[in-house]
């Protein structure tokens, strides 16, 4: 069986990794408008905030302990699931390539050659996919790391652009 490379797995990485820059973007432009609105709240509070300025100063805290704590989650559980089979699965095909080119480099006829150079690239395509998933792995695991904390700020960034109108 000779593995190939389908192009939507290829390029699979590619994608993943470009919705986590966006998601990040998203995020990070957010997190700006909401320091942002929240910088004023509390000039404008000074030194005497009434109830309603207080409970918004005690939201932040709240909140950002508990989005970082269910990314962290997120992120251990995926971590978890995934990472740890994949990290090993291209460990062994690495190994395998790696053996594939030294007993390539040591054939001693041309057929035996042929044979081992064949050995040599199916095992060089297993290990490609095998970081190719690896990738795709490590985009999932920050996405998954990313969402709870992007729903957060974009919600905040959302309701006190409301009550700000």
């Amino acid at each position: 069986m000779n593995p190939s490379f389908s192009s939507t797995r290829f390029f699979n990485p590619l994608m993943l990794w470009v919705d986590v820059a966006l998601t990040t973007n998203e995020m990070l432009l957010s997190a700006g408008s909401v320091i942002q609105m929240r910088t004023e709240r509390m000039a404008k509070a000074g030194l005497s905030p009434n109830e309603v300025d207080l409970a918004e100063f005690q939201l932040m805290g709240h909140e950002k302990l508990a989005a970082a704590s269910e990314s962290g989650a997120a992120m251990a559980n995926q971590l978890h699931t995934t990472q740890f089979a994949l990290v090993n699965r291209a460990v062994k095909h690495w190994l395998g390539s790696g053996l594939a080119l030294f007993s390539l480099a040591t054939s001693t006829t041309p057929a035996q050659a042929v044979s081992h150079a064949e050995a040599f690239g199916n095992a060089a395509t297993r290990s490609a996919e095998a970081v190719n998933h690896l990738s795709s792995a490590s985009a999932r695991i920050v996405q998954r790391g990313l969402k709870p904390i992007h729903a957060k700020t974009t919600s905040n960034a959302r309701r006190l652009s409301i009550e700000q109108a």
